[in-house]
């Protein structure tokens, strides 16, 4: 009789517990829904509640292996989100977007954490040039995501529209809503003639991976209860350095490698940071700021460096000569194992800046003389200076390159 009454007493706890589980998870859910402005019947949608199972059931491994392959972004993407004062939910956008991969590229040509297609990349203050593609650059694309979010939201008045905008393009949200004569979600969602296939399991996609992500059940459950007690701070630092600047220098002024400073910053396309600016800004792991200040010498950065973009008839001799710089040294620095070149592969040309010497126009002078005289290319001579004809004034410095 005590071993029922015992049974019993155990079997109706499990079930409280259960229920109060459940009706936990209930209210989280319908709070997040609140903050996308999103009906809690939302809850009973087909598609969602399958999509969850489907993820819970068959595709664990995957879902948690991106939450703990982006230990390094989501905390600063969370932190940045919950500053600017929008959906905590929209750290789960650039999960559906990319995966928080920085590398993520598009067929359509979208790019980055937040997939930024390259007009609306410009639009929001991302520089995409030789350099770099700053939609790789996880602080900078995330303000301009944030901002892109606000302005969608700003236009539609609700913040589920803003995430359909953001995945769909506001033109086509706002004539799907014109032709539907509603904005509402479960009309937009269960009819399929306004917006794109894609779009409607968008939504839905954010708030599986928001729920699936802070649901403490899902995550214990599946033995990866470390990924609740991560940090909420930033994982990395910004530093400025001053154009040209190398990777490798920086690297081994905070005690690290190249490849691994080189992961933290994406958004550059070379080993080094534009040459044009004055200063430009990398990322190193937070607590190396110290490191950095004691340890970084920008004279030991002592060259200056050129993009060239192979073409028919190239060689490395011929381009060596075209930028006075030795063969043996562009392919020893674009680590090149033949001599054998690729048409359209661009290598990195450096020219020493310590050997440089300055030279003062004469009345009389042209490009052309003073190339032939230093045994230096007329290119080479305007691209150092930064001229963009051969136009020269009498008593004017200009730079003349070492020649190896």
């Amino acid at each position: 009789m005590l071993l029922r009454v015992l049974l019993l007493s155990f079997i109706l706890i499990q079930s409280a517990n259960a229920f109060l589980s459940i009706e936990t998870n209930y209210r989280e859910q319908a709070k997040v829904l609140k903050t996308f402005d999103i009906d809690s019947t939302f809850m009973t949608d087909l598609v969602f509640i399958t999509m969850k199972e489907d993820v819970d059931r068959y595709r664990t491994k995957y879902f948690l292996k991106v939450l703990e392959n982006s230990n390094r972004f989501i905390p600063v993407l969370r932190n940045m989100i919950e500053e600017a004062e929008i959906p905590d939910a929209f750290l789960y956008l650039a999960m559906a977007e990319s995966n928080f991969a920085p590398n993520a590229y598009s067929s359509a040509k979208a790019v980055g954490i937040w997939q930024f297609m390259p007009n609306t990349a410009k639009r929001f203050g991302l520089e995409i040039d030789l350099y770099v593609d700053e939609r790789r650059d996880p602080i900078k694309s995330t303000k301009a995501a944030i901002e892109y979010l606000k302005y969608l939201h700003d236009r539609f008045g609700k913040w589920y529209l803003a995430a359909i905008a953001y995945n769909c393009g506001e033109g086509r949200l706002g004539k799907a809503i014109e032709r539907a004569g509603t904005d509402d979600l479960a009309f937009l969602l269960q009819n399929k003639g306004y917006i794109p296939k894609e779009s409607r399991m968008y939504i839905r996609k954010i708030m599986m991976m928001e729920h699936l992500s802070n649901s403490t059940d899902f995550i214990v459950e599946h033995d990866a209860g470390h990924l609740m007690n991560r940090g909420s701070t930033y994982t990395f630092s910004k530093i400025e350095v001053k154009g040209g600047a190398t990777l490798t220098n920086v690297a081994d002024s905070v005690g690290m490698s190249y490849k691994e400073l080189a992961s933290y910053n994406p958004h550059l396309k070379y080993s080094f940071v534009p040459l044009e600016k004055e200063t430009y800004h990398l990322y190193i792991p937070y607590g190396k700021q110290a490191d950095f200040a004691q340890n970084f010498d920008p004279n030991k950065d002592n060259s200056h460096f050129y993009v060239h973009k192979i073409k028919k008839g190239d060689s490395l001799y011929s381009i060596g000569k075209k930028y006075g710089v030795s063969y043996k040294v562009i392919k020893d620095f674009n680590r090149l194992k033949s001599n054998l070149l690729s048409l359209n592969k661009k290598l990195i040309i450096p020219v020493l800046k310590s050997k440089s010497k300055h030279y003062t126009i004469r009345s009389g002078d042209t490009i052309g003389e003073i190339s032939k005289k230093f045994n230096v290319t007329i290119d080479t001579i305007m691209r150092v200076n930064n001229k963009k004809n051969s136009t020269i004034m009498v008593g004017e410095r200009i730079v003349i390159p070492h020649v190896y």
